[in-house]
């Protein structure tokens, strides 16, 4: 039941230690040398957490696989925080994989796939922005949400939707969630799209039925952890790296 996450955890080298990490309104950062990785925030305030934490509040020295493993937590907030360490190791600027992907220009993971979509069926798994933009005039799109806008279809419809589909794209946010399990059911037929900064760029997830990860790599760390803390209010997270693209080969 939890491969896939104990393989990304097992991937972490026991000697990696977390420098620091911090719980934005947003987003979820942790940053191991020159490693910076993020994962959206799903908890916003204590009051809404339903499950006990298990972690201190200070992690800083803390081995950074020790983290990763409440990606597995059901408290939420402990799960992004699980799900960033993760990100601090794969999405690291040392690793070769994603120095290969910042050698690429920076793209939505839309418009990257787009062609490759013109004229399928094609569900979205979250309400990104310019949907209606970049995949809604070429395909036959359905978009699925937690919290449905007008012309969404709920979360729930998945599980008759997706057994129909060409391509399947859903946001980093299921790794945090657990969702991501029975998506990957659901579509194996056609391979699914991850999605965001929520996203590890781990190669090892191919092997799960994961077709493309169209991730973040942070290329200013101290800007990108400026933007978490709410110290700069002029850049955006995207301001401080690159959304980059690594493909089932």
């Amino acid at each position: 039941m939890w491969e896939l996450y104990d393989i990304l955890i097992e991937g972490i080298p026991p000697e990696a230690r977390v420098d620091e990490a911090f719980e934005g309104p947003h987003w979820t950062m942790v940053r191991s040398g020159k490693g910076l990785g993020l994962a959206m925030t799903l908890v916003k305030s204590p009051e809404d957490e339903t499950r006990p934490r298990i972690l201190s509040p200070n992690l800083a020295g803390m081995a950074l696989q020790e983290l990763a493993q409440v990606a597995k937590s059901w408290n939420f907030g402990e799960a992004s925080l699980g799900i960033a360490a993760i990100n601090a190791w794969y999405n690291s600027p040392d690793q070769d994989t994603v120095k290969k992907c910042l050698q690429k220009p920076d793209m939505n993971a839309f418009d990257a796939w787009k062609e490759r979509a013109r004229g399928k069926k094609v569900t979205v798994i979250g309400h990104f922005p310019h949907l209606e933009r970049t995949l809604a005039p070429l395909c036959e799109l359905s978009i699925l949400e937690k919290r449905p806008q007008k012309g969404d279809y709920p979360d729930s419809a998945c599980e008759f939707l997706l057994p129909y589909q060409d391509f399947v794209f859903a946001t980093g946010v299921t790794l945090i969630n657990k969702t991501l399990l029975r998506l990957l059911e659901l579509s194996r037929h056609c391979g699914l799209i991850l999605v965001g900064p929520s996203v590890p760029l781990a190669p090892v997830l191919f092997g799960f039925g994961i077709l493309d990860l169209q991730g973040f790599a942070v290329s200013d760390p101290e800007l990108c952890a400026a933007v978490v803390r709410g110290e700069n209010n002029t850049a955006g997270i995207f301001d401080a790296g690159k959304r980059v693209g690594l493909g089932k080969e």
